[in-house]
């Protein structure tokens, strides 16, 4: 946890510490790790700089004409032990859903299908197989669980808890739209964008947002061109390779989550990184002396 004695402390949560600047927020992204929504005792070094890294890129570079988003500055500003870690972020009223967004089979949305023919509602065509490419990106909301697993929900759900059918047909359409531009750069750059997730909110005048992080190693699954072959579970540049490890371990997925060994961070510490700098093209290192920070 990132403790900055002088600023008062809003919010922690698996990943993020949230500081309240007055006017604004100060998101410092750690270097924790969870699976399955237990957090483990073992950070992975250099984590926090890769999220918040290639979240100022996606904002920055790719993404930044299609929706409004929440990032003031990454660079300026920040306190020593937040720099390459924090944001500068508007505060925003966030809206009370997850916006996954599916291009390919997999995960829950595989285990869905398996049971009903159907991911969140929507219905697909017989016959897909695991880490299939989908006849085109689905929206498939899921609940934000303050305790426990986020759970799968459809669109009439979606509206439920938002109480608007408009402004959750807008949450669906940007969602869909911000994905499909960074999946576009992502393929470019060799690498798939199988899926992802959102936040969305709402600024001081209604104007939706988009906030936390977008397309990290965290939110999304990143899988290598060269490797992809439907059929079966993906080769990834995300935090897949500690959910299989902590799978193997015969762990129940209930607090406390096991220690990771030394040989399962380091690979994941350099799939992190390989995640940012393919994405980007940029070097990590690069990234770390923009923002006045310290490789960890």
């Amino acid at each position: 946890m990132t403790v900055l004695d002088d600023l008062p402390l809003l919010a922690s949560g698996k990943v993020r510490e949230i500081y309240d600047l007055g006017g604004t927020l100060l998101m410092v992204a750690s270097d924790r790790i969870s699976t399955y929504d237990v957090i483990h005792p073992t950070p992975i070094p250099d984590k926090g700089n890769v999220l918040t890294g290639l979240s100022v890129f996606w904002f920055e570079e790719v993404i930044g004409e299609l929706v409004p988003n929440h990032l003031i500055t990454a660079t300026d500003g920040l306190p020593e032990d937040a720099r390459g870690r924090g944001m500068i972020v508007r505060k925003l009223e966030m809206l009370p859903v997850e916006c996954v967004v599916r291009g390919y089979l997999s995960g829950s949305g595989w285990k869905d299908y398996q049971r009903t023919g159907q991911v969140c509602g929507i219905d697909l065509p017989e016959g897909l197989s695991e880490s299939d490419r989908l006849p085109e990106p689905l929206f498939t909301p899921a609940t934000k669980a303050q305790e426990g697993h986020d759970e799968n929900i459809d669109f009439d759900g979606a509206v439920e808890l938002i109480g608007d059918r408009a402004l959750t047909e807008r949450l669906r359409d940007a969602s869909l739209a911000v994905y499909q531009r960074a999946a576009e750069h992502a393929l470019e750059r060799g690498i798939v964008l199988a899926d992802t997730k959102f936040e969305f909110g709402l600024d001081e005048h209604g104007t939706l947002t988009l906030g936390d992080e977008v397309c990290t190693p965290d939110s999304s699954r990143f899988w290598p061109v060269d490797q992809y072959a439907p059929g079966r579970s993906q080769p990834s540049f995300d935090k897949q390779f500690v959910r299989d490890w902590a799978s193997s371990t015969g762990w129940d997925r209930n607090p406390p989550a096991p220690p990771i060994p030394d040989d399962v961070v380091a690979p994941t510490r350099e799939k992190y990184i390989e995640a940012y700098e393919r994405v980007s093209g940029k070097r990590f290192s690069d990234w770390l002396r923009r923002a006045g920070a310290a490789s960890r």
